[in-house]
């Protein structure tokens, strides 16, 4: 192996150019040889503003590269399942973006074929690397929340005008560019609106925490008039025997953003709010915990992904959002989908995910 740990990108575009590039580009034990983007026009573009040695336009032309032994896959949601496929099967670890693929069956067999070949898989989940998330992990897992009984869940994000595609004006961050018209919009490309976008985040958190997963599913969505939808109600009962309430939309104010969970346990509550950095746990005996809040640049950590995909080459049991997650979160959105459509309650084992 080289003393640094070479890579790829496939789908470099707006997310990949403001958080991945740069990450892998800061980081001493990486080193990003090439990047894909099937305009070869914006690959040459996008290859000379980060000195970055090599691009193609197509997916076969970098993975064919012996020396790349990582890539992320950062293209439109549809691509994930088979772009990643093939970067598994030719022996290359993995860092995926959200939604990890359309259906939970895919992501169990892409979970499943790294398994296999003995490669690393992680879902790009931001919100998995900040310290309150680790603490609210560690008091879960260690015992101090109690046996989780319910779980309640808030999240909105400006994203409005992306979902209906009234506009490509990303919310986040200044872009070098935009993402395409129909990536957010178009049911080809996106697989779902706020469901695949946004829940696909409060979806895998849930599993992150609690290390439950979903067995019934029952939606409710609102498409106020739009092709995808807006307005998204999703209750879970869980394996673990808790219950779970994730509401979500995209037609929020632009100065206003919320993803508030509140974890409870039979021994106390997590109440975490994660777009402004807060974090408190309430033992049901006892006095109240509360933490410091996070700096504005730690709350959401986008380059994060990146770097944990190099930490878990080296050490995989750094991996914090290993394909399982995906799976779980997948398992979530297509049940929630198939819910909605049908009006009726949906067994997740319905869904042929991964075996239980």
């Amino acid at each position: 192996m080289a003393t640094k740990i070479q890579c790829g990108v496939i789908g470099a575009g707006w997310w990949a150019t403001f958080a991945h590039i740069p990450s892998l580009q800061e980081n001493p034990q990486a080193e990003l040889v090439a990047i894909q983007n099937d305009h070869p026009t914006e690959a040459a573009n996008i290859a000379a503003t980060f000195h970055i040695p090599r691009s193609y336009s197509r997916v076969e032309e970098l993975l064919a590269e012996e020396q790349v032994q990582a890539v992320i896959v950062s293209s439109s949601a549809h691509l994930h399942y088979r772009e990643g496929r093939a970067a598994l099967e030719q022996g290359k670890h993995v860092l995926i973006e959200k939604p990890m693929t359309i259906t939970a069956a895919e992501a169990a067999e892409l979970t499943s074929l790294a398994r296999d070949r003995g490669l690393q898989l992680v879902v790009s989940c931001p919100w998995h690397y900040t310290a309150h998330a680790r603490e609210a992990r560690r008091l879960v897992g260690e015992g101090e929340v109690g046996e989780i009984r319910m779980v309640s869940l808030l999240m909105t994000n400006p994203i409005n005008d992306l979902l209906r595609g009234t506009s490509t004006e990303p919310t986040h961050g200044q872009p070098y560019m935009h993402p395409r018209r129909g990536t957010y919009s178009d049911p080809k490309f996106a697989g779902g609106g706020q469901i695949y976008t946004q829940v696909c985040h409060a979806a895998a958190y849930v599993t992150f925490l609690t290390g439950a997963r979903p067995v019934e599913v029952f939606a409710r969505f609102h498409n106020d008039g739009a092709v995808l939808d807006i307005y998204d109600t999703v209750s879970l009962r869980m394996d673990d025997g808790s219950i779970v309430n994730i509401a979500s939309t995209g037609a929020t104010s632009l100065g206003r953003r919320d993803f508030e969970v509140r974890v409870f346990g039979t021994k106390g509550i997590l109440f975490l709010d994660l777009w402004h950095g807060k974090m408190e746990f309430v033992p049901l005996k006892g006095e109240p915990r509360r933490y410091a809040s996070l700096a504005d640049e730690e709350i959401y950590p986008h380059k994060a992904p990146a770097r944990n995909l190099i930490e878990s080459i080296l050490d995989p049991e750094a991996n914090l959002a290993p394909g399982m997650l995906g799976v779980a979160a997948m398992e979530m959105i297509e049940g929630a989908c198939r819910s909605a459509q049908s009006g009726t309650n949906l067994l997740v084992s319905c869904l042929n995910g991964a075996p239980r």
